[in-house]
């Protein structure tokens, strides 16, 4: 079953109980451990997604204390970026 047609049947009540016609009592109840399982699994990832965000967070607000303490900015701390050259030098530059 291609990913296009899980999506129809999640969209649509009436695709879906047409789908589960053809299904035995069985494979429903299989079907719906399945889904529980991989809701669960979702669920479990968006809280460490969450809990990560919230470490970085956390983490970002400890450094920023601890640059403002040492009486210093954000901006103390980055550096202008070397310049770069861009591209070549025109063919018909004289060479000094």
């Amino acid at each position: 079953m291609s990913s296009e047609s899980l999506e129809r049947i999640a969209r649509n009540k009436n695709v879906a109980r047409a789908a589960a016609r053809q299904l035995s009592k069985e494979q429903l109840h299989k079907l719906s451990e399945v889904i529980d399982e991989v809701i669960e699994q979702k669920k479990d990832e968006e809280r460490q997604r969450q809990d990560e965000e919230l470490q970085k967070e956390r983490k970002r607000s400890e450094i920023l204390e601890a640059i403002s303490e040492a009486g210093l900015s954000v901006d103390d701390l980055v550096l202008d970026p070397p310049r770069r050259k861009r591209g070549r030098p025109p063919k018909n530059a004289t060479k000094a």
